[in-house]
């Protein structure tokens, strides 16, 4: 499969973007994957899409000298190395991969046009998340477009300790030209009830990039050992 792979420093961060060629994509281009019987059932789109995601993830792990490919967890999560946590989004044309230190969420969506927006809006914001999109200064399809990839970047962060949240337990408390802040509910998980995340966001065509670093960190989450930890931005 044609790819081609830059990486973009971003809040701090530096994401791997992969754009690639599906209609380029062969059989025989997941053996480079050691999952790649776990794909055997996909549709062509979507092994394109997944092998795309973690050529973008091994870029990722290639700044602190980690040569692996992350497997598939039991909620299809990517399986990150000991100590490190990492994200992966697609859409489209485009995959893009970061990793940390501590918990991160990444997503990248397509921005919504005004009717997708209109019919969208009630299963994803409430009348109050509503009025603070409407009173920013971006086109409503836009905005909700951030609402919906901040809360799933937000989800992306903390998937291997909560159970799949519905959009309502996160609500958009501002939105600005550069983030878009959530408070937590109960219904997103006990322990981060009442906590405000901050997710950065950018523009990129006609697609919209959301990331959050969240700082936060459970009981049984894993320690990087110093070696790795020196060789990743914080």
């Amino acid at each position: 499969m044609r790819t081609s792979h830059f990486p973009l420093p971003f809040a701090g961060r530096r994401l791997h973007i992969v754009d690639f060629d599906a209609s380029s994509f062969h059989e025989h281009d997941l053996l480079w994957l050691p999952h790649h019987d776990r794909l055997r059932s996909a549709g062509r789109k979507r092994k394109a899409e997944h092998l795309a995601g973690r050529i973008a993830a091994v870029h990722a792990l290639r700044e602190v000298g980690i040569r692996t490919v992350p497997g598939i967890g039991d909620k299809r999560q990517p399986l990150w190395p000991d100590g490190l946590f990492g994200s992966i989004s697609h859409c489209a044309t485009t995959a893009l991969a970061v990793i940390s230190r501590q918990r991160i969420g990444i997503d990248i969506e397509k921005i919504m046009s005004q009717h997708t927006a209109t019919e969208l809006a009630p299963s994803i914001i409430d009348s109050d998340e509503r009025q603070i999109l409407q009173a920013s200064s971006l086109p409503f399809p836009l905005a909700l477009t951030l609402a919906f990839s901040a809360k799933e970047s937000v989800y992306k962060a903390f998937s291997d300790c909560v159970t799949l949240p519905g959009f309502d337990s996160a609500k958009v408390t501002s939105l600005t030209a550069t983030h878009i802040s959530l408070h937590l509910l109960p219904a997103f998980a006990a322990t981060m009830a009442e906590r405000t995340v901050r997710t950065e966001w950018f523009q990129r065509g006609n697609s919209v990039i959301t990331l959050v670093s969240a700082i936060t960190r459970f009981p049984h989450d894993r320690s990087a050992p110093a070696s790795i930890l020196s060789a990743i931005p914080r």
